[in-house]
Parts: C-alpha cells; sequence; structure tokens
C-alpha cells in the first residue's frame, strides 16, 4: 500500500469518504447495465469503505476500481476465475497449466487451482496470495476462498490498486486507460468492458 503523498491525487484524504458515501447503488448501475441492481447494492458499500481506508476515493481511483470490477467480474459479485484454455490443457485437471507458473509464485500441484483467480480482482497465484496475507493478516495461503468474501475482495482490490498507484494515476492523466488496464490485468483482457465502464462514469460523476 502506498503511504506517501501523491501530487497526483486530486482529493484529500478526510474528503475522500465524504465522496464516496455519496455515490449510489443506482448511480452505479448505470456503469453495468446488464448487473442486477441488487449486487451492486450488497457490495458497494464495501468496496467504498476499502477505497477510502486506502485512501484511494477520488473520482480517478473510484473510476478505476468500478471499471476493473467491470471487466474483471461484472456480476458485482466476488467470484472464482473459471476454467478455460488460459489454464486448463485438454484432459487436463483444472488450473493445470497455473500448476508450475513461477512468474506467480506456484510451486507445482495443487497450486493452479487453489490460487486461481478469486475476488474483484481475480488475485492469482500463490505469490499474491501470500503477499496480501502478509498485509491482511488473514491466511488466504490456507484459506484461499477467503478472498470471495465481499469485504476482503474489496480490501484486496483497494490493496491492489494501491501498489500500483502512481503508475495507475500517471496513465489515467494521460487518458491512457490501455496502459491502467494492462497495469492490473497484465495484458488487454475486458479493455472494452473497462473502457466504456471508465467513460461512462466520466459522465456520471462529472
Amino acid at each position: 500500500m502506498q503511504t506517501t503523498s501523491n501530487p497526483l491525487r486530486s482529493t484529500p484524504t478526510a474528503l475522500a469518504l465524504g465522496r464516496a458515501t455519496q455515490i449510489t447503488a443506482e448511480t452505479v448501475a448505470r456503469l453495468f447495465p446488464v448487473t442486477p441492481l441488487a449486487n451492486i447494492a450488497a457490495n458497494l458499500p464495501a468496496l467504498l469503505h476499502a477505497l477510502a481506508a486506502a485512501n484511494l476515493a477520488d473520482k480517478a481511483m473510484l473510476l478505476m476500481a468500478l471499471a476493473t470490477i467491470r471487466a474483471e467480474t461484472e456480476s458485482f459479485q466476488p467470484t472464482s476465475e473459471g476454467q478455460s484454455a488460459y489454464n486448463t490443457s485438454p484432459n487436463g485437471h483444472p488450473f493445470d497449466l497455473y500448476d508450475h507458473r513461477k512468474d506467480l509464485g506456484n510451486q507445482g500441484p495443487p497450486d493452479g487451482a487453489s490460487f486461481c483467480g478469486r475476488g474483484f480482482v481475480q488475485l492469482t497465484g500463490r505469490a499474491n496470495y501470500t503477499r496480501y496475507a502478509r498485509e491482511t493478516g488473514r491466511d488466504l495461503v490456507a484459506n484461499p476462498g477467503l478472498a470471495n468474501q465481499p469485504a476482503i475482495a474489496a480490501e484486496l482490490l483497494a490493496r491492489f490498486l494501491a501498489s500500483r498507484e502512481p503508475a495507475i494515476r500517471h496513465a489515467l492523466a494521460a487518458n491512457d486507460l490501455a496502459t491502467a488496464r494492462r497495469l492490473v490485468n497484465g495484458g488487454t483482457h475486458g479493455l472494452d468492458r473497462f473502457t466504456v465502464a471508465f467513460h461512462l462514469g466520466d459522465q456520471v460523476l462529472s
């Protein structure tokens, strides 16, 4: 989590929570046209609280968080990654392609399945689960399913964004949404949904 001041942050901590509390489920639903309003109403408070606690509740980072959820988990519910050709080989066991991914910190079976993507930000890999277990004080390594609990998922998203905050803010200031998305996802998956949600939010929250 970033603790130093950032010249790109436009809203001080004392005001961030005030801005966050003005965001309603009905407002956010305009960014999520196919998502049940009940899902947004149930999970939005935890997200706003986590962003405010991380000093990320200004407009730019609110939009970053909401657009990330639109790209990653459009249902606005923490969810587990599904099997696909990207993580499971033909006739292989679930998530076998992740088992030996050193870049994820995985050490072989069953790490691929145990540390598949979860939450709002799709936290993936033993290394990430270990890092955020240490930061949050929750044993995500022994109990990786905790990452799908709404309050924990919201905190993980906020911490993940905070860990990349300067680069994200720089990209957003340059209107480089592709780079902002890449800083979270590592690629362009969901970039279309991310971009639409970000631009809609920019209008709705203006």
